[in-house]
């Protein structure tokens, strides 16, 4: 296990804002320094030749082309609007202005 003490973890809590009791004091010094162990271990892995990579997968960029089709006219569009205003719908305000 990682050599962190009661006073790391009250430390690294009062850096973080939280708030732990004695009794959570001591439980997250076994939980952390496990974690800690387990980061160590995981550096221990050969990298030596391995390319970073940002994602285990690789991304495809999904976006389609920008090609005009047909669609509805501004008039079909707000043909069933209760109540337009230059070529756009309007609608009550909600939000006085100040």
């Amino acid at each position: 296990m990682a050599d962190l003490t009661r006073a790391d973890v009250d430390h690294l809590a009062h850096l973080a804002r939280i708030d732990l009791s004695d009794a959570e004091l001591d439980r997250m010094v076994g939980e952390l320094g496990v974690i800690l162990t387990s980061v160590a271990t995981v550096q221990q892995a050969p990298t030596e030749g391995m390319t970073a990579m940002s994602h285990p997968l690789p991304l495809v960029n999904v976006t389609r082309l920008d090609e005009v089709r047909p669609s509805l006219t501004p008039q079909e569009a707000l043909s069933g609007a209760p109540e337009v205003d230059e070529q756009r719908f309007s609608v009550p305000r909600i939000l006085d202005q100040d």
